[in-house]
Protein backbone atom coordinates (compact mmCIF):
# COMPACT_ATOMS: atom_id res chain seq x y z
CA UNK A 1 0.00 0.00 0.00
CA UNK A 2 2.64 2.35 0.78
CA UNK A 3 6.38 2.08 -0.13
CA UNK A 4 9.46 3.59 0.06
CA UNK A 5 11.41 2.31 -2.99
CA UNK A 6 15.62 3.17 -2.80
CA UNK A 7 14.98 6.11 -1.20
CA UNK A 8 17.85 8.12 -0.35
CA UNK A 9 18.04 11.55 1.69
CA UNK A 10 21.10 13.68 2.65
CA UNK A 11 21.28 17.07 5.53
CA UNK A 12 23.96 18.21 3.59
CA UNK A 13 27.26 16.15 3.73
CA UNK A 14 25.37 13.40 5.92
CA UNK A 15 23.64 11.14 4.61
CA UNK A 16 20.49 9.63 6.83
CA UNK A 17 18.85 6.92 4.63
CA UNK A 18 20.92 5.22 0.89
CA UNK A 19 18.91 3.41 -0.71
CA UNK A 20 16.79 2.02 1.38
CA UNK A 21 13.14 0.19 0.68
CA UNK A 22 10.44 -0.75 3.13
CA UNK A 23 6.84 -0.68 2.94
CA UNK A 24 3.62 -1.58 4.84
CA UNK A 25 0.76 -3.68 4.22
CA UNK A 26 -2.94 -2.95 4.79
CA UNK A 27 -3.22 -4.93 8.57
CA UNK A 28 0.06 -5.32 9.71
CA UNK A 29 2.26 -3.52 11.81
CA UNK A 30 5.99 -2.83 10.80
CA UNK A 31 8.43 -2.11 14.03
CA UNK A 32 11.80 -0.09 12.48
CA UNK A 33 14.36 -0.45 15.52
CA UNK A 34 17.71 1.14 15.39
CA UNK A 35 19.70 3.15 18.40
CA UNK A 36 18.40 6.90 18.75
CA UNK A 37 20.05 9.44 16.32
CA UNK A 38 20.36 6.74 13.30
CA UNK A 39 17.09 7.84 11.13
CA UNK A 40 14.37 6.42 11.77
CA UNK A 41 12.25 9.67 12.40
CA UNK A 42 13.58 10.84 8.78
CA UNK A 43 12.39 7.35 7.67
CA UNK A 44 8.94 8.29 8.97
CA UNK A 45 8.55 11.85 7.59
CA UNK A 46 9.38 9.97 4.11
CA UNK A 47 6.71 7.73 4.85
CA UNK A 48 4.37 10.65 5.30
CA UNK A 49 4.40 12.26 2.46
CA UNK A 50 5.77 15.29 4.08
CA UNK A 51 9.79 15.21 3.27
CA UNK A 52 10.65 14.66 -0.63
CA UNK A 53 13.76 11.98 -1.16
CA UNK A 54 16.82 13.06 -2.83
CA UNK A 55 16.66 9.75 -5.22
CA UNK A 56 14.08 7.13 -4.94
CA UNK A 57 10.56 6.79 -5.30
CA UNK A 58 7.58 6.85 -2.70
CA UNK A 59 4.40 4.88 -3.83
CA UNK A 60 1.24 5.11 -2.34
CA UNK A 61 -1.35 2.57 -3.46
CA UNK A 62 1.12 2.76 -7.12
CA UNK A 63 0.34 6.56 -7.37
CA UNK A 64 4.11 8.08 -7.20
CA UNK A 65 3.50 10.90 -4.51
CA UNK A 66 6.48 13.10 -5.68
CA UNK A 67 5.30 12.98 -9.49
CA UNK A 68 1.89 14.18 -8.97
CA UNK A 69 0.84 17.96 -7.98
CA UNK A 70 0.53 19.49 -4.68
CA UNK A 71 -3.15 18.84 -4.14
CA UNK A 72 -3.58 15.47 -4.98
CA UNK A 73 -0.15 14.94 -3.03
CA UNK A 74 -1.87 16.34 -0.11
CA UNK A 75 -5.11 14.00 -0.68
CA UNK A 76 -2.93 11.53 0.22
CA UNK A 77 -1.02 12.79 2.61
CA UNK A 78 -4.49 12.87 4.45
CA UNK A 79 -4.61 9.12 4.42
CA UNK A 80 -1.56 8.74 6.63
CA UNK A 81 -1.99 9.28 10.36
CA UNK A 82 1.25 10.05 12.80
CA UNK A 83 2.08 10.19 16.01
CA UNK A 84 4.90 11.99 17.49
CA UNK A 85 6.70 11.04 20.47
CA UNK A 86 6.36 14.04 22.50
CA UNK A 87 2.10 14.66 22.78
CA UNK A 88 1.15 18.39 21.22
CA UNK A 89 -2.55 18.86 22.27
CA UNK A 90 -4.94 22.15 21.62
CA UNK A 91 -5.98 23.93 24.83
CA UNK A 92 -9.23 22.57 24.49
CA UNK A 93 -10.97 19.77 26.11
CA UNK A 94 -10.03 16.17 24.93
CA UNK A 95 -13.05 15.89 22.70
CA UNK A 96 -11.99 18.85 20.76
CA UNK A 97 -8.55 17.49 20.31
CA UNK A 98 -9.85 14.70 18.87
CA UNK A 99 -12.14 16.34 16.67
CA UNK A 100 -9.75 18.52 15.06
CA UNK A 101 -8.37 16.33 12.66
CA UNK A 102 -11.77 15.40 11.75
CA UNK A 103 -13.11 18.82 11.25
CA UNK A 104 -10.26 19.52 8.52
CA UNK A 105 -10.87 16.46 6.57
CA UNK A 106 -13.94 16.87 6.00
CA UNK A 107 -13.31 20.57 4.74
CA UNK A 108 -10.73 18.61 2.23
CA UNK A 109 -13.71 15.97 1.59
CA UNK A 110 -15.21 18.34 -0.21
CA UNK A 111 -12.42 19.58 -2.65
CA UNK A 112 -10.73 16.04 -2.61
CA UNK A 113 -14.17 13.71 -2.32
CA UNK A 114 -12.50 10.60 -4.86
CA UNK A 115 -9.24 11.06 -3.11
CA UNK A 116 -10.01 10.74 0.29
CA UNK A 117 -11.61 7.61 0.05
CA UNK A 118 -10.62 7.62 4.14
CA UNK A 119 -12.66 10.25 5.34
CA UNK A 120 -15.95 9.10 3.50
CA UNK A 121 -15.99 5.77 5.41
CA UNK A 122 -16.21 7.94 8.73
CA UNK A 123 -19.22 7.54 10.58
CA UNK A 124 -20.65 11.10 12.35
CA UNK A 125 -18.06 12.91 14.18
CA UNK A 126 -19.01 12.24 17.49
CA UNK A 127 -19.34 9.12 16.81
CA UNK A 128 -15.86 8.69 15.56
CA UNK A 129 -14.55 11.15 18.82
CA UNK A 130 -16.16 8.33 20.98
CA UNK A 131 -14.81 5.10 19.32
CA UNK A 132 -11.39 6.47 18.87
CA UNK A 133 -11.02 7.25 22.64
CA UNK A 134 -12.89 3.91 23.43
CA UNK A 135 -9.89 2.17 21.91
CA UNK A 136 -6.77 4.36 24.44
CA UNK A 137 -9.35 4.38 27.26
CA UNK A 138 -9.93 7.38 27.62
CA UNK A 139 -13.73 8.33 26.73
CA UNK A 140 -14.35 9.05 30.50
CA UNK A 141 -12.20 12.36 29.86
CA UNK A 142 -13.66 13.37 27.17
CA UNK A 143 -15.00 16.91 28.50
CA UNK A 144 -11.69 17.30 29.93
CA UNK A 145 -9.21 20.05 29.71
CA UNK A 146 -6.35 18.32 27.91
CA UNK A 147 -3.60 20.71 29.49
CA UNK A 148 -4.90 18.03 32.62
CA UNK A 149 -3.72 14.88 31.55
CA UNK A 150 -0.61 13.33 32.84
CA UNK A 151 2.08 12.76 29.90
CA UNK A 152 0.70 8.98 29.28
CA UNK A 153 -2.79 10.31 28.92
CA UNK A 154 -1.90 12.91 26.39
CA UNK A 155 0.07 10.73 24.47
CA UNK A 156 -3.38 8.20 24.24
CA UNK A 157 -5.45 11.22 23.09
CA UNK A 158 -2.81 12.05 20.55
CA UNK A 159 -3.12 8.21 19.10
CA UNK A 160 -6.72 9.08 19.42
CA UNK A 161 -6.51 11.83 17.47
CA UNK A 162 -4.91 10.17 14.89
CA UNK A 163 -7.12 6.95 14.54
CA UNK A 164 -10.63 9.03 14.86
CA UNK A 165 -10.14 9.32 10.79
CA UNK A 166 -9.63 6.15 9.73
CA UNK A 167 -6.56 6.55 8.07
CA UNK A 168 -5.04 3.81 5.74
CA UNK A 169 -1.57 4.29 7.11
CA UNK A 170 -0.69 5.29 10.68
CA UNK A 171 2.54 6.17 11.75
CA UNK A 172 4.29 5.99 15.39
CA UNK A 173 7.56 8.00 16.34
CA UNK A 174 8.66 6.55 19.60
CA UNK A 175 4.57 6.25 20.87
CA UNK A 176 5.83 4.94 24.37
CA UNK A 177 9.45 5.70 24.88
CA UNK A 178 8.70 7.85 27.68
CA UNK A 179 5.36 5.60 29.61
CA UNK A 180 5.23 4.02 32.06
CA UNK A 181 4.08 0.11 32.16
CA UNK A 182 -0.02 0.63 31.90
CA UNK A 183 0.28 3.27 29.15
CA UNK A 184 2.37 1.56 27.28
CA UNK A 185 -0.10 -1.64 27.82
CA UNK A 186 -2.86 0.83 26.21
CA UNK A 187 -0.79 2.01 23.61
CA UNK A 188 0.39 -1.46 22.32
CA UNK A 189 -3.35 -2.54 22.60
CA UNK A 190 -4.41 0.62 20.70
CA UNK A 191 -1.78 -0.78 17.58
CA UNK A 192 -3.46 -4.07 17.91
CA UNK A 193 -7.04 -3.05 17.45
CA UNK A 194 -5.59 -0.08 14.69
CA UNK A 195 -4.07 -3.76 12.76
CA UNK A 196 -6.88 -5.73 13.13
CA UNK A 197 -9.46 -3.08 11.59
CA UNK A 198 -6.79 -2.93 8.54
CA UNK A 199 -4.67 -0.42 8.96
CA UNK A 200 -1.24 -0.55 7.97
CA UNK A 201 0.78 0.63 10.87
CA UNK A 202 5.15 1.75 10.76
CA UNK A 203 6.26 1.99 14.25
CA UNK A 204 9.84 3.39 14.83
CA UNK A 205 11.33 2.38 18.13
CA UNK A 206 14.44 1.71 20.04
CA UNK A 207 12.85 -0.81 22.27
CA UNK A 208 13.30 -3.98 20.66
CA UNK A 209 11.37 -6.25 23.47
CA UNK A 210 8.30 -3.93 22.38
CA UNK A 211 8.66 -4.54 18.34
CA UNK A 212 8.91 -8.36 18.99
CA UNK A 213 5.89 -7.96 20.57
CA UNK A 214 3.75 -5.95 18.76
CA UNK A 215 5.15 -6.50 14.82
CA UNK A 216 4.70 -9.02 12.22
CA UNK A 217 7.89 -7.82 10.41
CA UNK A 218 10.69 -5.66 11.68
CA UNK A 219 13.12 -3.66 9.79
CA UNK A 220 16.67 -2.88 11.43
CA UNK A 221 17.83 0.37 10.46
CA UNK A 222 21.52 1.07 11.02
CA UNK A 223 24.19 2.96 9.16
CA UNK A 224 22.10 4.33 7.37
CA UNK A 225 20.71 1.33 5.47
CA UNK A 226 18.32 -1.46 6.44
CA UNK A 227 20.60 -4.16 7.10
CA UNK A 228 17.75 -6.57 7.19
CA UNK A 229 13.56 -7.22 7.26
CA UNK A 230 11.58 -9.78 7.89
CA UNK A 231 9.51 -11.64 10.01
CA UNK A 232 9.60 -10.55 13.91
CA UNK A 233 10.59 -14.09 15.04
CA UNK A 234 13.61 -14.38 12.01
CA UNK A 235 14.81 -11.54 12.31
CA UNK A 236 15.53 -11.68 16.44
CA UNK A 237 16.13 -15.51 16.49
CA UNK A 238 17.95 -15.74 13.03
CA UNK A 239 18.75 -13.07 11.81
CA UNK A 240 20.81 -13.17 8.33
CA UNK A 241 23.34 -10.15 8.19
CA UNK A 242 26.25 -9.83 11.23
CA UNK A 243 25.36 -6.00 12.03
CA UNK A 244 21.98 -7.11 12.86
CA UNK A 245 23.22 -9.95 14.81
CA UNK A 246 25.51 -7.65 16.95
CA UNK A 247 22.81 -4.81 17.25
CA UNK A 248 20.59 -7.36 18.88
CA UNK A 249 22.96 -9.21 21.02
CA UNK A 250 24.61 -5.50 22.14
CA UNK A 251 27.65 -6.65 20.97
CA UNK A 252 27.01 -3.15 18.45
CA UNK A 253 26.68 -0.32 20.68
CA UNK A 254 26.29 3.46 19.44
Amino acid sequence: MLRADSVSLAYGDETVVDDLTLSVDSGEVVAVIGPSGVGKTTLLRLLSLSLEPDSGRVTFDDTDVWAVDEDERLALRRRVGMVFQEASLFDASVARNVEYGLRIRRQWRERFREQLRSVVRLNGTADAVEDALEVVGMTEKIDQDARSLSGGEAQRVSFARALAYDPDVLLLDEPTSDLDPRNTAVIESAIETARNSGIGVVVATHDMNQAERIADRVAVLLDSDLTEVGPAKAVFESPEDERTRKFISGELVY
